[in-house]
C-alpha cells in the first residue's frame, strides 16, 4: 500500500522537477512529448526542469500535432520513433481518436486508418513549401471526397474534420513551424518513420515511467484510446501496487523510486505541464473544490508545486512589459516558500522577456 504523497514524490523525481539543470538529451518528459499550449507551454516546461531554452534552436527540437491532436515538442533526433509511437494501436483506436469524423467514414465503407493515410498523402502533396493551416485546409477541401468533409458554421465553409487533419500531419511527415499563429506546416527534412518506437518512446511505458503508478484506464484517457487497446499493449515487466485502495501498475525497474524522499523544490507549473496531465486527478488534488479551480472548463491557471505537493494556483497578468504573478495559496505558506515562489516568478518573467512588477499572494 502506498499513499498519494509517495505517488507525487515519485512523479516529481521521474519528471525531473527537482533538478537545477539538465539537457535536451537527458530530459525525460521529451520521450512522451511536452505539450505546447499557451504562453507558458513547452519552453517553460523545459525551463522548469533546468533546460537552458535560450540555447535551443529548430535543429534541436520539433513541434508535432500528436497526442489528443495537441502540439507537442520533441527532440528532432527522435522524430522517426515518435511518429511510430503516436500511431493509433488499431482501426478502432483511430476511430476513437478522430471523434465524430469516424461516423461518415464508416458509412462510406472507409476504414479509419486508411482515411488517415489518404489525408496524409494529400497533405504531403500540398505542402511543398511552408503552408498556413487555412491554405492547407482550403486545398484539402478541393481534393477530398464528401465523407472527409464537414460544414463548419463558425467558418461558414466546408473543410476537413479537425482531428484527421491534425493526426494525419505526422503521417505526412509534416511539422509545425515554431512561433506561428495561425499554424504553419512544413516538411520534416529527411523524415522517415521508424518501424517501431522502441521501449523508450512507447507511449504506454512512457506514461507509466512518468505518471505512474497507473491503470490502463488512466493511460487510455491520456491517449484518447480504447482501454482494450491499451491493455493489449500493456508491458509484461510491471509490478502491481495499491494506491489508496486502488490497484495500479508501475514498471518493475521503477519500483524502488516509490521511496523517493520529499523534495523542497518549488516550481510554477504551466496549465498544461505534464505533471498536471495525469488522469488520476483525485490523486493530484483530492479536494473537489480545488480540483475545479485547477481544471476549469475554460481558462486554466497554472499550479504551484512545492515540497512535492500542489499548494496553490497562479495566473499571469501582463500589461505591456509589466508582469504580475497572482498566487492563490491552498495552504498556509511559510516565508521561505513565498520567497521561492517569487524567485520562480522572476525566472518566468525573464523567460517571457518582461519585467516582474510584483507577486500578489491572495490570502
Amino acid at each position: 500500500m502506498i499513499d498519494r504523497r509517495q505517488v507525487l514524490r515519485f512523479r516529481v523525481q521521474a519528471q525531473q522537477l527537482d533538478r537545477a539543470s539538465g539537457t535536451l538529451a537527458d530530459t525525460a518528459v521529451l520521450d512522451l512529448g511536452v505539450q505546447d499550449t499557451g504562453p507558458d507551454g513547452a519552453a517553460w516546461a523545459l525551463a522548469a526542469r533546468g533546460v537552458d531554452v535560450s540555447a535551443l534552436s529548430d535543429k534541436d527540437t520539433v513541434m508535432l500535432w500528436t497526442v489528443r491532436g495537441a502540439p507537442h515538442l520533441y527532440r528532432r533526433a527522435d522524430v522517426g520513433r515518435i511518429a511510430a509511437a503516436v500511431e493509433p494501436f488499431s482501426d478502432a483506436d483511430a476511430g476513437k481518436r478522430i471523434y465524430d469524423a469516424s461516423k461518415p467514414l464508416k458509412a462510406a465503407g472507409i476504414a479509419n486508418l486508411a482515411a488517415l493515410d489518404e489525408v496524409a498523402a494529400r497533405m504531403r502533396e500540398i505542402v511543398t513549401e511552408p503552408t498556413v493551416k487555412g491554405d492547407m485546409s482550403g486545398a484539402l477541401a478541393k481534393v477530398m471526397p464528401e465523407p472527409y468533409l464537414r460544414f463548419c458554421r463558425p467558418c461558414d465553409a466546408t473543410h476537413l474534420y479537425e482531428m484527421p487533419f491534425r493526426l494525419a500531419a505526422v503521417r505526412a511527415g509534416l511539422e509545425l513551424q515554431p512561433g506561428t499563429s495561425p499554424p504553419v506546416l512544413r516538411r520534416i527534412a529527411g523524415f522517415r518513420k521508424a518501424a517501431t518506437p522502441g521501449e523508450k518512446f512507447d507511449v504506454v511505458r512512457a506514461y507509466l515511467r512518468l505518471l505512474g503508478p497507473a491503470t490502463p484506464k488512466h493511460v487510455a484517457g491520456y491517449l484518447d484510446a480504447p482501454v482494450k487497446d491499451v491493455q493489449a499493449h500493456w508491458p509484461d515487466d510491471v509490478v502491481e501496487v495499491t494506491v489508496d485502495g486502488e490497484k495500479r501498475w508501475l514498471l518493475a525497474a521503477d519500483e524502488q523510486a516509490l521511496d523517493a524522499p520529499a523534495t523542497g523544490a518549488t516550481r510554477l507549473l504551466g496549465p498544461f505541464d505534464l505533471f498536471l496531465q495525469a488522469k488520476d486527478r483525485s490523486t493530484l488534488v483530492p479536494d473537489e473544490a480545488r480540483a475545479k479551480q485547477l481544471w476549469p472548463v475554460l481558462g486554466r491557471p497554472g499550479a504551484v508545486l512545492s515540497g512535492g505537493e500542489l499548494v496553490g494556483v497562479w495566473r499571469p497578468r501582463k500589461s505591456g512589459r509589466k508582469f504580475t504573478v497572482a498566487v492563490e495559496p491552498w495552504v498556509p505558506m511559510a516565508a521561505a516558500t513565498r520567497t521561492a515562489i517569487t524567485e520562480q516568478a522572476e525566472r518566468l518573467a525573464a523567460h517571457r522577456q518582461v519585467e516582474l512588477t510584483s507577486v500578489a499572494f491572495g490570502d
